[in-house]
């Protein structure tokens, strides 16, 4: 099984950038849907982009424009790229995995996005953005 470790977060200003990076090991990301999540206080875990096995993209509307997901195989690390971040983009950010043979992950596009798709996940990395 896959295990997932994410680095990268920290505090910026309004329209600065970050890059998280999710590091896997034990399997490869290549063989599952990956995902990046985040979590504010007090509010409900929710999807902002996904990636998957193939490599296709997808982004939640409140990112669109301003985060890339990536992957390299040859790194076996999934990516996130923040750009223009702003105040409230701050959360705790998580990666995860979706296993490929998870029906509502292959055939729903828009469930990519859903956090109870995802089976295994990272600890967590903190991003701050202040005005």
């Amino acid at each position: 099984q896959v295990q997932l470790v994410e680095s990268g977060g920290g505090s910026v200003q309004a329209g600065g950038s970050l890059r998280l990076s999710c590091a896997a090991s034990g399997d490869a990301l290549s063989e599952y849907f990956g995902g990046w999540f985040r979590q504010a206080p007090g509010k409900e875990r929710e999807g902002v982009a996904a990636m998957t096995p193939f490599g296709t993209p997808g982004y939640a509307d409140s990112v669109k424009d301003r985060f890339t997901i990536s992957r390299d195989n040859a790194k076996n690390t999934l990516y996130l790229e923040m750009n223009n971040l702003k105040p409230e983009d701050t959360a705790m950010y998580y990666c995860a995995t979706g296993l490929v043979g998870n029906w509502v992950l292959r055939s729903q596009p828009e469930a990519r996005l859903n956090p109870s798709e995802y089976n295994t996940w990272g600890q967590g990395a903190q991003v701050s953005v202040s005005s």
